[in-house]
């Protein structure tokens, strides 16, 4: 192994997905010598694979069902059905301007990019393309991959990932999605909208489970309605090819066909064969483990992303990066309150949250110290006027701060911005009852929601 002894970088990042590359911008920016290796493309899973390309085969879904729909606003138009390569290259021109916009970015700042697939090979170098980068700290952020389960295997081409699903070049005339978190939800809303027969089939007793129960309960009322079935409650048992699809049988004989099937049980650790045992880091289940700020149990060593037991999040990625290189910079960081990272499932109608449940809340601070509102989005105008339905509740500690805000209706991620600044400012009802809202706005509801809990409702009954 060729050692260029001649550079010794102050940060080598393995990885370049949204944690890598946010530590090697904000590394650079602060005078760090940085090198990124990325053995794919930088930008990851969330621009290649995940949050980006997801979120414009929504909104294509979006607009067919609002073409579909056209005539209830008095406009006629006619649905003639989705053009799937057209799709494919709205997607792939999204993806592609962000693409070179990110690369660019990597260039301006000076950070040492080198393409290849890299293996820790001691505490402070990684090997890469026959050659040893020297750096003085490490950052781990090799991200993650889709799961599978037991006896369950993806092979591309009837049982499939998000990564196939992605790519696939027509629409399913039906599918059973297995997983009901963020990732089966989303595909389920979007492949409804492009005109599939839709099966969730989750274990839990509620589609996207980690979210208020209300939240999903409200999620499930809409889907009903928009016909996307859904079995709750019981697990998978196997899959099995049928002459021209797929038969899916849960734990308690049941049985569902369709033509493929959509494995989405969530993302594991990129971990295995990369040295990181070896080093001497400490790992669980695949997870390479940190503390508060990131660090390893090894000193010169550090890790981000999804590769760590926290949020599988793009955006907790970008802060977990940027902590890193703010602290080998010498700067003072604070440790990050996963609990005050917004949360939004981008299916239709969107479910959007931050801060903790009721549930959790009472367990925290006891039954009686918690106070919950729920805000119709029917008193809404511009909710009307959309025609979408949902809710905004608040949960509080009583006489106290806003500890949970929990949304669902079309357009909630876009109103979770203000949630995050009330639960991470810990702000009283009264304080955001007195800022006046935009109206009509759908953030308009946030705050008669906490005009409601001040104790002074607006367009809502007592």
């Amino acid at each position: 192994m060729a050692n260029d002894a001649s550079t010794v970088f102050d940060l080598v990042i393995l990885g370049g997905g949204s944690g890598g590359y946010a530590a090697a911008l904000r590394g650079a920016q602060l005078g760090l010598d940085v090198a990124l290796i990325e053995k794919d493309k930088v930008g990851g899973t969330c621009l290649h694979r995940g949050c980006i390309p997801t979120k414009a085969l929504l909104h294509a879904g979006e607009i067919a069902d609002q073409a579909r729909e056209s005539e209830q606003f008095g406009v006629k138009a006619t649905f003639e059905g989705i053009d799937v390569p057209a799709v494919h290259k709205y997607k792939d021109e999204v993806i592609s301007g962000l693409y070179k916009g990110l690369q660019g970015l990597v260039a301006s700042r000076k950070v040492t990019y080198i393409e290849g697939e890299g293996r820790l090979s001691s505490p402070t170098s990684v090997d890469v393309n026959g050659r040893r980068v020297q750096g003085r700290h490490i950052l781990l952020a090799t991200g993650s991959v889709p799961k599978s389960l037991p006896g369950l295997e993806i092979d591309g081409n009837r049982i499939i990932s998000s990564d196939h699903a992605l790519v696939l070049d027509r629409v399913p005339k039906s599918a059973i999605v297995l997983g009901g978190g963020v990732i089966g939800v989303e595909f389920a809303s979007a492949w409804k909208s492009f005109g599939s027969d839709i099966t969730i089939i989750e274990g839990m007793k509620h589609l996207v489970p980690v979210e208020d129960e209300n939240s999903s309960k409200l999620l499930e009322r809409a889907f009903r309605k928009r016909g996307i079935k859904f079995n709750l409650g019981t697990f998978f048992q196997k899959a099995e090819y049928t002459a021209d699809g797929v038969k899916v049988t849960l734990a308690d004989g049941k049985e569902f066909e369709a033509e493929i099937l959509l494995v989405a049980v969530g993302r594991g650790p990129v971990s295995q064969g990369l040295g990181y045992e070896e080093a001497g880091v400490a790992m669980d289940r695949g997870y390479v483990l940190v503390d508060e700020y990131m660090r390893t149990n090894v000193p010169t060593i550090s890790a981000v992303g999804d590769l760590v037991p926290t949020l599988q999040l793009a955006h907790v990625g970008f802060a977990e990066g940027i902590l890193v290189a703010e602290r080998l910079a010498g700067l003072k960081t604070v440790p990050i309150d996963y609990d005050g990272v917004p949360r939004v499932t981008y299916c239709h109608p969107e479910v959007a949250s931050v801060g903790i449940t009721e549930a959790k809340a009472k367990e925290v601070y006891g039954a009686d110290k918690v106070v919950a509102l729920k805000y119709n989005l029917a008193g809404n105008g511009k909710s009307k006027i959309l025609k979408t339905a949902g809710e905004i509740k608040l949960v509080q500690v009583k006489d106290g701060a806003v500890v949970g805000v929990h949304m669902v209706g079309d357009r909630m991620g876009e109103q979770v911005g203000e949630a995050q600044l009330v639960y991470n400012w810990e702000a009283l009802p009264a304080e955001v009852a007195q800022l006046i809202h935009a109206h009509p706005t759908q953030n308009e509801a946030l705050g008669e929601a906490h005009l409601a809990l001040a104790g002074k409702p607006l367009h809502s009954h007592d």
